[in-house]
């Protein structure tokens, strides 16, 4: 069996069968500008050719040099059958089959057949052809054209098997990458809050891959803020290792690439912040990658582990592909698991930035409220008022006193009870000691009427006169007694409301004539009377209007009109007031004497800085004296 020389790693051949050859290129698992230098060189052993390459057509229908062999010495020119060979190629492609084409050089006589021919041999790739293997042999017998032919279609298959290879495991890597993301995102999409989550996360990660610490940054305003670490509850933004992990986050998030320690050789990021990272509290691996959020970068998932231990391409790809599962759900709750102040504040934000642009938003939004505020206060004008305390009291009042000495028998009225002029009563005295000297004084009386008869019968005209007189003072006393006696139910002499007279404690005590027992005073006339400050009097005119309102219906105002201002002032609590006597223009229903409450009484129309700054102009008026 013909054996073939296959090239190994040390550059020295092995003399292997066809079979052996073709065995283990299937089993190739090396990178494939090796498989391709191989493949070609053991194509051009096994079919004696002096040379071979492999082509590639690029969309431009240009063609590229993929492998060559032998191997051209770096500025060394292509072969001539080389460049016949890239003139073929589209002619060859259009074939779609294997071409052999004669190859004549220089030194070939003219007319004779050509001594060398080259061979195009199509590659194959889901049912389209990608690329052309040539080789250039050195034979004019067909039978031996045909055999390498054979031999050259059956030894570029294997290229397809090493293709099929090589994606069946790009595919198992990305199942592999694609279920350590699901896995992860599983684990985390348990949290129901922000924090929770993003500290799942970062747990998550840190023992998936092996970690130290992994950090989970959120970009604030201009800057990025740790919201999140492995394996840490609490951390201050004081601490020293914070605000590395912040500023290796920021110039992941500047440059809004991936940030990789130890960096490849061509690697064109800055990561002077992460090789810090790495100095001071390592040293360490690092891996840095931006979460974007609708295409722009948010937040930051920075992996640290220790330095012999450096992140793979596929580790990054795998966490890249986690950070865009997982980022859609955490910036969600970053955004609304906020107290209502914070998610209003943001929704202004968000409303401002579209209005005056992203960039300096709430400076902006504070110049423009801060010119619409100062045009406000000094170009509208505004109502002037003072304000005062109140407090509501009768027109009139009617004083209902004891109509003679005695005891309080009963109390059927106290404050603030409503009573009807000459119906109600309001209390009783007691009456047994009068009713007693009524008996006696009538019995006196008719004692004297007799004398005074009898002094008439016997003629005996001064002694009746003296005994009719006695008699008539005894009548005298009798009709007092009686008046008093109707006078023990005391009568409200008008309808209104009792203001005074709480006694109901006091039944049995004695009262003297004259002492005031109620106070009466009639519903609809009320009126208020106001304690105006001594700065706020030189405004105030007799007919200007206002409102008031009290503390028990501060939803109800009463406008009013001034009737009376008083001209001396009175001393309340170490302040100068005067009372302001005002007319009430409507009759409120819930309106009783003494109610409290808060007057503004309006003066004019200024404008508002005028308002405003009027107390603080005459304070410094009165201390400069200008």
């Amino acid at each position: 069996m013909e054996r073939t020389e296959v090239p190994g790693q040390s550059g020295v051949g092995t003399r292997l069968s066809t079979a052996e050859v073709i065995e283990r290129l299937s089993r190739f698992d090396g990178p494939p500008e090796q498989f391709l230098a191989t493949l070609l060189a053991v194509q051009c052993q096994m079919a004696s050719a002096e040379g071979g390459a492999i082509l590639r057509s690029t969309d431009e229908r240009r063609a590229e040099v993929l492998a060559v062999y032998p191997a051209l010495a770096e500025g060394a020119t292509a072969p001539v059958w080389l460049s016949q060979a890239v003139e073929f190629l589209p002619e060859v492609l259009n074939a779609a089959a294997t071409v052999i084409k004669p190859f004549h050089s220089p030194e070939d006589l003219y007319g004779q057949p050509a001594r060398r021919h080259l061979i195009f041999v199509p590659l194959r790739r889901a049912q389209a052809i990608s690329g052309l293997a040539v080789f250039m042999v050195e034979t004019r017998d067909p039978r031996i054209l045909g055999a390498l032919r054979e031999r050259l279609e059956l030894t570029v298959g294997i290229l397809s098997l090493y293709e099929m290879r090589l994606l069946l495991q790009r595919r198992q890597t990305d199942l592999r990458r694609l279920r350590a993301a699901m896995e992860t995102l599983a684990a985390v999409n348990e949290q129901e809050r922000f924090a929770g989550l993003a500290m799942a996360l970062a747990n998550e990660i840190a023992t998936r891959w092996q970690c130290d610490r992994v950090s989970v940054g959120f970009l604030k305003g201009r800057y990025v803020q740790l919201r999140a670490m492995s394996h840490t509850e609490k951390f201050s933004r004081r601490m020293k290792v914070v605000q590395d992990l912040e500023a290796a986050m920021e110039e992941c998030l500047d440059q809004d690439v991936e940030i990789l320690l130890p960096a490849a050789a061509d690697a064109t990021y800055v990561g002077r912040a992460a090789n810090e990272l790495s100095k001071r509290h390592g040293p360490s691996a690092i891996v840095a990658i931006p979460l974007r959020r609708a295409g722009k970068a948010s937040a930051v998932l920075l992996l640290e582990r220790p330095i012999d231990k450096p992140f793979t391409l596929e580790e990054v790809e795998a966490l890249r592909l986690t950070a865009d599962l997982v980022m859609a759900r955490l910036a969600n709750l970053e955004e609304h698991d906020k107290w209502v102040g914070a998610r209003l504040a943001g929704a202004i934000r968000k409303g401002a930035a579209a209005a005056v642009g992203p960039k300096h938003t709430w400076i902006k939004l504070l110049v423009i409220l801060g010119a619409v505020f100062l045009g406000i206060i000094f170009f509208v004008d505004g109502d002037y008022r003072h304000e005062a305390s109140f407090n509501l009291e009768p027109i009139r009042q009617q004083v209902i006193p004891a109509p003679f000495d005695g005891f309080i028998e009963s109390v059927l009225v106290e404050p603030p009870d409503t009573v009807e002029g000459g119906k109600t009563v309001l209390a009783t005295l007691e009456t047994a000691e009068i009713r007693l000297q009524l008996a006696a004084s009538k019995a006196e009386r008719i004692t004297y009427l007799k004398q005074a008869a009898a002094a008439m019968r016997d003629a005996k005209t001064a002694e009746a006169q003296i005994a009719q007189a006695q008699a008539d003072k005894a009548k005298a006393q009798i009709d007092l007694l009686e008046y008093q006696i109707t006078q023990a139910r005391i009568v409200s002499p008008m309808t209104g409301l009792v203001v005074a007279g709480d006694l109901k404690k006091r039944i049995g005590a004695p009262v003297k004539t004259g002492d005031v027992m109620f106070e009466v005073a009639p519903l609809e006339s009320l009126r208020a009377e106001l304690a105006v400050s001594e700065d706020d009097v030189p405004d105030l005119q007799v007919g200007q209007e206002g409102e008031l309102a009290s503390a028990s219906f501060p939803n109800e105002r009463i406008k009013f009109v001034v009737q009376r201002i008083t001209p001396v002032a009175e001393v309340v609590e170490q302040r100068n007031i005067f009372k302001v006597r005002v007319q009430l223009l409507d009759r409120p229903s819930w309106g009783r004497p003494g109610m409290e409450g808060v007057a503004k009484i309006y003066i004019g129309r200024h404008s508002y800085a005028w308002i405003w700054t009027r107390p603080a102009i005459n304070w410094v008026r009165m201390k400069l004296w200008i």
